[in-house]
């Protein structure tokens, strides 16, 4: 994922003067000040009483304080935060069990490349690792989340403290962004900011890629008679550029999920999120040169059928900003480790200068449009109908954020759904693939955008992962719009029992009454059953100031398309 944002964030911070924090200032205070002159806005943490002294300057920042009702909340908040601003998501988190809730969010944080700071307390310096019972004490912290982190760093004096932050940042302004951990012990939260400095240092820029690199990749894409792209979420910031690359070459692009909306709706060169299908893959194949910008080339964008049957037989020119992922489950013929946008812009600045020899007349436009009809051709009756869900999303409200859980629509979405522009469909069903992300995910994406509407489209047993998370939406006053689909348990996960002729156990679970509990939460609570309804109930939803579960049954949406119950 790239990070412009971040690093113009910067910008206007790096290269102010040095000064140094009043002598009666602790580190907790200082990190707080630190906090803000690198930008950050927002914090999402529950206090503790390893934390509080993280709090003491807080009231009086500018950043403001959102409280999840879990430490899991918090970090999936974050993540949904970052996704949709392309900045750090930034969390503070009390030692022990408030870090152990909070890993599985790093986890999947960590799998999709999403920049999240996690700032936590830990025992005191003289008591790290003593084994001595301590309140909250691990053996080691830090060597649980070494490696859901790019780094997790302990501070042991707090004069190192803008140092560690600068690291941190320049992860996320300068690399594979990913969640970073920094531990502070009891002592050194509270011990005097003396000598530390509140300079933001100039962070290091992303590359461009290596001249020769480009250059060899131009000239394969020059004389391809059938390119094709593969887009991820790396190039989230290189729109344009990308587009302005695919006409140029009049290559069918192929979009990964956390890259939809990377071409605009209905463009003539976009494949879709289909690549595990069989026309597309065909399509992969016969491609002569394949440019993969910004993805890992994993299974849950392009095997979710895991049968391994996607392959790569054309040329391979991998961009990506890890060198060791540009290596990972395809070899390239040519790797250009650098930002997709910059590489992007260079590579059609090139392709320009450059006579272009005739593309196959059967490729482009005119193969995308046969793959897609191919594929439309096949999909079932309930995915008809899930079809029609988001044809009412985004007729009613085009421009919506839709953050999803691990549920039967999202998944259906992944295949079906075009988003409108970049950052605007994400959820858990890829990578790592935790329940219970959608809700606090929304909530994160939601205080983020304004006023632009954030979907939330989750399962009844997602949800009652993280449930209470209602309130805290309502506490902070964010108007997210929870879109329930009820099956009334874990229908997926009991429909693959049933095909593999293993009794269904533990997956038909009591189903709540959840529009008394909403209500009971302080949020409006309705029930749409079809198009028309649910398109009047979001109209609705989306001018409240308060949120807005809308309950879906599964069963009566299905009966909307002959054969969708089957």
């Amino acid at each position: 994922m790239n990070s412009p944002e971040v690093a113009s964030l910067f910008a206007n911070a790096a290269g102010r003067p040095t000064q140094k924090f009043a002598a009666a200032q602790t580190c907790g205070e200082a990190l707080v000040t630190l906090l803000e002159d690198y930008g950050v806005e927002l914090v999402f943490g529950i206090p503790g009483v390893h934390t509080v002294e993280l709090y003491r300057g807080l009231a009086a920042s500018t950043l403001r304080h959102v409280t999840p009702r879990h430490e899991q909340g918090a970090g999936f908040m974050a993540d949904g935060y970052a996704r949709v601003t392309g900045k750090p998501g930034v969390c503070f988190i009390i030692t022990g069990p408030g870090m152990t809730n909070i890993a599985t969010a790093m986890a999947q944080a960590y799998a999709d490349s999403i920049p999240m700071l996690v700032i936590s307390s830990v025992n005191a310096t003289r008591e790290l690792g003593g084994g001595s019972g301590r309140l909250h004490e691990l053996p080691s912290q830090h060597g649980v989340f070494a490696g859901l982190t790019a780094f997790s760093h302990t501070l042991l004096d707090a004069d190192e403290l803008p140092q560690v932050l600068a690291r941190a940042f320049a992860v996320f302004a300068s690399e594979r962004p990913r969640p970073v951990h920094i531990e502070i012990p009891l002592d050194v939260i509270v011990a005097p900011a003396r000598t530390m400095t509140s300079r933001v240092p100039t962070l290091p820029a992303r590359s461009a890629g290596a001249p020769g690199a480009l250059e060899e990749a131009a000239a394969l894409l020059a004389s391809a008679r059938r390119p094709l792209i593969l887009a991820g979420g790396g190039a989230n910031e290189g729109a344009a550029e990308l587009c302005a690359l695919a006409e140029r070459l009049q290559a069918p692009v192929a979009l990964t999920i956390n890259a939809k909306g990377l071409l605009p709706r209905g463009h003539a060169l976009s494949i879709g999120s289909i690549q595990s299908l069989p026309a597309p893959r065909a399509m992969v194949r016969e491609a002569d040169v394949v440019l993969a910008v910004g993805t890992e080339l994993g299974e849950t964008d392009y095997d979710v059928v895991f049968d391994g049957g996607f392959a790569i037989d054309g040329k391979l020119i991998r961009i990506d900003i890890d060198g060791q992922q540009a290596m990972r489950n395809f070899a390239p013929e040519v790797a250009i480790v650098a930002d997709s946008q910059l590489a992007l812009a260079a590579l059609d600045a090139s392709l320009a200068t450059r006579p272009l020899p005739p593309r196959d007349g059967r490729w482009g436009a005119q193969r995308v449009r046969a793959v897609r009809t191919a594929v439309n051709a096949e999909y079932d009756a309930p995915t008809r109908s899930m079809a029609a869900l988001f044809d009412t999303l985004s007729d009613t409200l085009p421009d919506a954020v839709i953050v999803g859980d691990s549920t039967r629509p999202v998944y259906a979405g992944n295949f079906v759904f075009e988003a409108a522009a970049p950052r605007s469909w994400f959820n858990s069903s890829t990578g790592y693939g935790t329940l219970g992300y959608g809700l606090p995910a929304a909530i994160g994406a939601r205080l983020a955008v304004g006023n632009r509407p954030v979907i939330c489209l989750v399962g009844d047993g997602g949800l009652q992962f993280t449930l209470p998370e209602l309130g805290s939406a309502v506490e902070a006053a964010v108007p997210v719009i929870v879109l329930l689909w009820n099956n009334r348990g874990y229908a997926e996960i009991r429909r693959y029992m049933v095909e593999r002729d293993i009794e269904p156990i533990g997956v038909d679970i009591y189903t709540p009454d959840f529009i008394a509990l909403a209500r009971g939460f302080g949020c409006c609570a309705v029930t749409a059953d079809n198009q028309a309804t649910l398109a009047s109930e979001l109209k609705q939803a989306a001018g409240r100031r308060v949120p807005t579960l809308i309950e879906i049954d599964e069963q009566k949406w299905f009966d909307q398309v002959p054969g969708a119950r089957a």
